[in-house]
């Protein structure tokens, strides 16, 4: 990893916010910060879920995510092993239930958040996903696991387009999940103008660095390393869902 990429990784990890605890520091805010902004559509598709219309929604993501930030309030975070998908869900569920603190956020009306959570354009992912009859936990799973892989294919996209070679890595990365190319790996030695040999190679090469940038990008939403794989096989169950 580069020192810029390692830098960025080590500043947006879950793990510094938690170490800061309530005091939260400039940099566990940032990382905090971050990691909200990585992560909100899955909550907006939650509240919709629940029944608000979407303006409601999107105001109430917004205040959400302002409460969040100014309370720095990561007390309980234990209470659900570490895990920033588990503590985001369960801090949401106590912000629409408390009513009180629901209005008084609501009511701060222009508050500035420093935050892009392009929430205009939220509206339309949402009612442009398949209807669903799954329960709002079941869908912010899914919604979690999508937004996880997104983060890591646009990764490496750019890695690869920085190479020069962000055409070969849209041929490759359908093989991804471990699916044989289209038409074998002769079409696809063909689409890369290469031999057989090679495209099987680039392909293991692409599988492998997948699968650590996947490891990096969980990382940063748990407390430590131990539940790294046990938090991919969550993210892949709820894929399969």
């Amino acid at each position: 990893m580069s020192t810029a990429r390692r830098t960025r990784f080590e500043t947006t990890r879950w793990s510094l916010v938690l170490a800061a605890g309530g005091d939260s520091p400039s940099a566990a805010h940032r990382a905090l910060a971050a990691l909200c902004e990585a992560y909100w559509y899955p909550l907006y598709a939650y509240v919709r879920r629940q029944g608000y219309a979407a303006e409601d929604a999107r105001d109430l993501t917004q205040s959400f995510f302002a409460l969040l930030l100014e309370r720095h309030d990561v007390q309980d975070v234990r209470r659900e092993r570490g895990r920033f998908r588990s503590f985001l869900l369960a801090s949401l569920r106590h912000f629409l239930l408390n009513d009180v603190v629901r209005r008084r956020a609501l009511k701060r009306g222009g508050r500035h958040v420093s935050l892009s959570l392009e929430l205009e354009t939220a509206e339309g992912r949402y009612l442009c996903e398949l209807v669903d009859r799954d329960t709002p936990e079941t869908i912010f799973d899914r919604r979690w696991a999508e937004t996880a892989l997104n983060h890591v294919l646009q990764r490496m996209r750019q890695e690869w387009m920085d190479a020069g070679k962000g055409a070969d890595f849209d041929r490759l990365k359908v093989c991804l999940m471990g699916e044989t190319p289209e038409g074998g790996y002769h079409a696809l030695a063909a689409e890369l103008r290469s031999t057989e040999g090679a495209a099987r190679v680039a392909v293991h090469r692409l599988r492998r660095l997948f699968h650590r940038r996947l490891r990096e990008e969980i990382a940063g939403t748990v407390l430590n390393d131990a539940v790294v794989d046990d938090e991919i096989r969550h993210l892949f169950k709820a894929l399969r869902r």
